[in-house]
């Protein structure tokens, strides 16, 4: 079943190559786990980069992932280019696992942010370059904050999450199912440590499966709020109105820990940086419907934060 899943998921969501008079698109392979598109402006080329770094789960350089085709990431490529800016965007690794079907149920947290590192030292060691960007959305947020240092020149959260993973997971289960509360909490502080357990109900065997509790460990280590106060580089914060997944609260929470912070939030868009106009069920479906331009909003906070 999960071969049948991984087919259809292959089916829908393999890169598309596209380019116009403009720019011109480069496939890179960084290293042998991280493959990618530069997309660079033949007019006004303003000797900027920026690397984007896509969400959770099996994501591609596009944005898509599993019957999930939006190529979100790929239209802030497009519409960065637009403006004389490169960027860069790749498949996470289990992408490439899948495409080679060899994946590895051990995979870290961490292994996405040496991923990441990997991605902006071969730019850094290319001298090409005169300012360097970070753009991270959703999970992709987390990993940018973790790399982003004296290399970079800024910071961009899309729709990142305050929360760590834990945070975000017990407060689920205290809306679906409180009575379930303290058995989650007692698994975490067992992750936490860096141990594993077999010690939940079956209710979570979802969360806690032997097979992803490593991964979950490593992740629960980084606190967004604590990251973000290291940062000595300018960031924007963009969120919207509309995210199902990450809260308007979360984006102000992340405005506040520092006055630097630069921080967007965007009227009727949602996590996968479309503007909604109507309830739930369309904000649902629109992750799956690529036809939908991106919120001009965002490119023009893009475009103004970075040039």
């Amino acid at each position: 079943m999960r071969l049948y899943y991984s087919l259809l998921w292959l089916f829908f969501t393999l890169p598309t190559i596209a380019q116009d008079a403009t720019s011109v698109e480069k496939d890179l392979v960084i290293s042998q786990f991280v493959d990618g598109t530069l997309l660079v402006p033949t007019v006004d080329n303003k000797n900027i980069l920026a690397i984007i770094i896509g969400d959770y789960g099996p994501t591609d350089r596009n944005g898509n992932q599993n019957f999930q085709k939006n190529n979100s990431l790929k239209k802030i490529a497009n519409g960065l280019s637009k403006h004389g800016i490169s960027s860069f965007r790749y498949d996470k690794r289990i992408v490439k696992q899948i495409l080679k079907g060899h994946v590895n149920t051990r995979i870290s947290f961490d292994d996405f942010v040496a991923d990441a590192k990997a991605v902006l030292n071969h730019f850094v060691k290319q001298q090409t370059y005169s300012a360097i960007y970070i753009i991270g959305h959703g999970q992709g947020s987390l990993v940018g904050m973790l790399i982003s240092h004296e290399d970079v020149t800024g910071f961009v959260s899309l729709a990142g999450s305050a929360k760590s993973i834990d945070q975000v997971i017990m407060e689920q289960i205290k809306q679906t199912a409180p009575g379930l509360v303290p058995d989650a909490q007692s698994a975490f502080d067992v992750l936490k440590s860096g141990k594993t357990t077999t010690n939940f109900p079956s209710a979570l065997s979802n969360i806690f499966s032997l097979n992803t509790q490593s991964f979950m460990s490593s992740w629960m280590q980084h606190n967004p709020l604590e990251i973000l106060k290291t940062l000595n580089i300018p960031v924007l914060i963009v969120n919207g109105t509309k995210d199902l997944q990450v809260s308007t609260d979360e984006a102000n929470q992340l405005q506040t820990v520092s006055e630097k912070n630069t921080f967007k939030l965007i009227t009727k868009m949602n996590h996968v940086l479309f503007i909604i106009e109507g309830g739930d069920l369309e904000n649902s479906k629109s992750y799956n419907e690529s036809y939908r331009p991106l919120s001009p909003e965002l490119m023009e906070a893009l475009i103004a934060f970075i040039k």
